[in-house]
């Protein structure tokens, strides 16, 4: 299998050359030449797989021509140790659990495939890899986890300040060894720019090996089709149409989620939740995308004004906008609102949602409305303790704290503040 740049002025490559580049010489994603679906009795019998034979047959025609089967089997036992459960909330509504493994939030998939990937590649070289990456939130904590000692590799992660919650900088502060963060004097989109920036400065490019562990990275985005075979395979038997309502930021998630129904699983809908930032709302209405700054919400791994992976899915449609509405909604809501389905879902059935499955549920009650004759599942990405001052304001409860969670809060926060691309350019050339 070999990778293409979406802005076509690249070669194309394998997935080691993808995945360590990060990002293609001519500044564009890199995506698969072909996704060839699978037969429709995989499908049909999934039920009686494991989780780790459904990942082994999806994952696999990405990635065999550079990691033998083996090894695949090696990094999808290190990977997939944990559950992804789904919750009724009411009838024809389930809430799809992936805050289950070490760092509660769905990036611990992504980010621990990635780090595998990457250490495997970097076995017998003797080149230092520096893997950067932004994060608004959850990304710095999977991927700090899923990086941590890893033999020949550094990350840098850039976050912006007083935008995360104080869990989030916990878990991306706190591990020191091989991981350094760095506190940014901004907005989640201004990290974003600086880690592009820096992937195009001869300067430091001539001295360090970069790669990302952000969505843009094949690594990083493509294992986040599994959480959607691994839903299907729970709720197949219900036999409706199946709809994902998915919380969006970078969109790498909803994205990944089509590639899935590429493979062949049936799905009806798919259906994008932002808050405020409503760049890809927008451009479904009018056919003009149009990014903009990002805002800050309580939904806060959402906050992105121009949703890097958004590009992959125009790509999936052959850039038809037509054909890309007949699969896709995607609908915005406010904080009010996002607080007022927090509180009505606990009052209803004490289920507990963070904000952004509280957003993923809405968006899929309101396709419902108009296409009631749907099973919807709707994605819980992050554990509602991650936002626990939301959760406690406006549900007046205190959430009991998980053991992965209070081995980080007593640890002391240590990060390098900078205020522009200047100081992260410093740091790269010094460190």
């Amino acid at each position: 299998m070999k990778f293409y740049s979406l802005n076509h002025q690249s070669p194309e490559v394998s997935f080691d050359e993808a995945v360590i580049s990060g990002i293609a010489p001519d500044k564009g994603l890199y995506f698969p030449k072909e996704i060839k679906p699978l037969p429709y009795s995989f499908f049909d019998k999934i039920e009686l797989l494991s989780n780790k034979e459904i990942a082994f047959t999806a994952i696999h025609q990405f990635v065999s021509e550079t990691i033998p089967d083996s090894k695949l089997n090696a990094i999808l036992d290190e990977v997939l140790d944990f559950d992804f459960p789904i919750v009724e909330i009411e009838e024809n509504i389930v809430a799809l659990e992936l805050f289950h493994g070490p760092t509660m939030a769905f990036k611990d998939v992504g980010a621990r495939f990635m780090a595998n990937c990457l250490g495997y590649f970097s076995e017998g070289n003797n080149e230092e890899v520096t893997v950067l990456v932004a994060t608004s939130g959850d990304t710095g904590g999977a991927v700090a986890n899923g990086f941590l000692g890893v033999k020949g590799v550094k990350v840098v992660i850039l976050y912006p300040s007083g935008k995360v919650s104080e869990i989030q900088e916990k878990q991306l502060t706190t591990l020191g060894k091989n991981i350094t963060a760095l506190e940014v004097d901004g907005t989640f989109d201004d990290c974003q720019r600086m880690v592009k920036r820096a992937f195009l400065d001869n300067e430091i490019t001539k001295h360090k090996k970069l790669t990302s562990a952000n969505s843009i990275n094949v690594a990083r985005w493509l294992p986040q089709l599994l959480y959607f075979l691994f839903a299907f395979k729970q709720v197949k038997a219900k036999g409706r149409d199946i709809v994902f309502s998915i919380p969006s930021g970078n969109f790498g998630n909803v994205c990944a989620g089509m590639v899935a129904q590429k493979l062949g699983m049936p799905v009806k809908h798919f259906i994008a939740a932002t808050n405020v930032n409503d760049t890809v709302p927008q451009f479904m209405k009018t056919g003009e995308y149009q990014p903009k700054p990002s805002t800050a919400t309580i939904s806060n791994a959402m906050d992105v004004g121009d949703p890097s992976n958004f590009i992959r899915i125009r790509e999936l449609y052959e850039n038809d906008f037509s054909k890309l509405k007949e699969n896709f909604s995607s609908y915005s809501f406010d904080d009010v609102t996002t607080k007022a389905t927090m509180t009505k879902i606990y009052n209803k059935t004490r289920y507990v949602t963070d904000p952004h499955g509280a957003v993923g549920y809405l968006g899929l009650q309101h396709y419902q409305k108009h296409n009631p004759n749907t099973f919807g599942v709707f994605l819980e990405t992050a554990h509602p303790v991650k936002f626990l001052d939301v959760v406690e304001e406006t549900l007046n409860i205190s959430p009991s704290i998980p053991e992965q969670i209070k081995k980080v809060m007593g640890k002391t926060k240590i990060a390098l503040k900078i205020s522009s691309y200047d100081g992260l350019k410093s740091h790269l050339l010094q460190s």
